[in-house]
Order: C-alpha cells, then structure tokens, then sequence
C-alpha cells in the first residue's frame, strides 16, 4: 500500500492534471459534453500507454546508450525540479513548450488533441518517463510491478476523472484557484526532485567511500 500510495502521489503530482485543466478548456471549448469526454478518455489512455511503455522499455533504453541508474536519476531530478519550479512560478505552460498561439494554431490542422497536446507533453513529460525508467531498475520483484502498474491505472483514472470535469472545475476554483493548487503541487514536486538526486548522490558517495 506504501509504494502504491507514493507511485501514485510522485506521478499524480509530477504530471500535475489540475494544470492541464485550462488547456483542455480552451480547447474543448467548442465541443459538446460528450466529446470532452471522449477526448478526457483517450487522453488518459495515451497517458497510460506512455507510462507503460516508460516503465517496461525503461531498461532497455538504459542499456542502449550506456546510461547508469544513479545518472539517470540525477538527470530526472533535475527535470522533475524544473518542474516544479515552473509549476511555483506559475510558468508550466512555457515549461512545456505550450504556447497559447502556437497551440491553437496546431490544433486547427489535428483531429485529436488526446496524444499531442495533451498526453506529451502536458502530462507524461521526460519527467515522469525518467522518473519511471528509474522505478523499473529499483523494484524488480513481480509484486512490487504489479502495484506500480496499479498506481499508473489510477494515475490514468484520476487525469480522466479530472479532464472530463475540467469545465466544471474552472468554474468552481476559476483560474486563480487553479494556479494556487499548482502551485502547491510544484513545491511538492520540487521536494520529489531534490530527493530522487539526493538519493543518488548518496549511493555514488557510498561506492566512492567503499572502493
């Protein structure tokens, strides 16, 4: 229950949904109910798909370019603060690379914004896929995958859940709500951040004093 409640919090946080809410808003604002949902749906399915293929696949893109566990946390967590940094002063969006123009420009030529916007890199940025490359090296015993696996499903649930009800949430919390929320969160990823390099640091400190 532990590593299912902290999978899940490093992801739901790292990813920061209530972030997405605006975006999705604006562009869905066109849409009927019924298509924000489908939109919602797919976009949390590509969400998972990423994760998934982060997750299992991590190992092998590791071992294809020669990178160590320890300098791929290091180089997640500082992608992961970057993050939260953005998230605290409230420049996610640019983080991103989602430019308000640009994206709505790119959006007339789409039929689908699930994958692209939305999914990458909104949601599963490097950030999260570093951070779940990193999990597949640490936690290799078959019960400890599945409740990783079972934290990515509910990852994927909550982002649905929550775009789906993305204009009823605006217009509850407004767009001020919304940005003190993510800010709140991106204290939290800058702590997950900071931690997953501090991490690290110690094991090749610990190596270093060994040899």
């Amino acid at each position: 229950m532990e590593l299912l409640l902290i999978t899940f919090g490093a992801l739901f946080s790292i990813m920061n949904p209530l972030g997405t809410v605006p975006v999705f808003v604006g562009l869905t604002q066109d849409n009927s109910k019924k298509e924000r949902s489908i939109t919602a749906f797919w976009t949390a399915v590509d969400v998972l798909i990423i994760l998934l293929l982060s997750f299992f696949a991590g190992k092998y893109i590791l071992s294809f370019f020669g990178i160590s566990l320890n300098a791929l946390k290091i180089a997640g967590g500082l992608i992961i603060t970057s993050s939260g940094f953005a998230l605290l002063t409230g420049k996610f969006r640019e983080h991103k690379g989602m430019k308000r123009k640009r994206v709505q420009q790119d959006i007339q030529t789409r039929d689908s914004i699930s994958l692209t916007p939305l999914a990458i890199p909104m949601l599963a940025g490097p950030g999260t896929i570093s951070m779940l490359i990193g999990y597949n090296q640490e936690y290799n015993l078959t019960f400890d995958v599945i409740i990783i696996v079972c934290a990515m499903i509910l990852a994927a649930f909550s982002i649905y859940i929550i775009l789906k009800s993305g204009h009823f949430i605006v217009g509850v919390l407004g767009a001020s709500g919304i940005n003190a929320l993510s800010r709140i969160i991106g204290f939290i990823v800058i702590a997950i951040g900071i931690e997953y390099m501090i991490s690290s640091i110690v094991n090749i400190l610990s190596f270093i004093s060994f040899k």
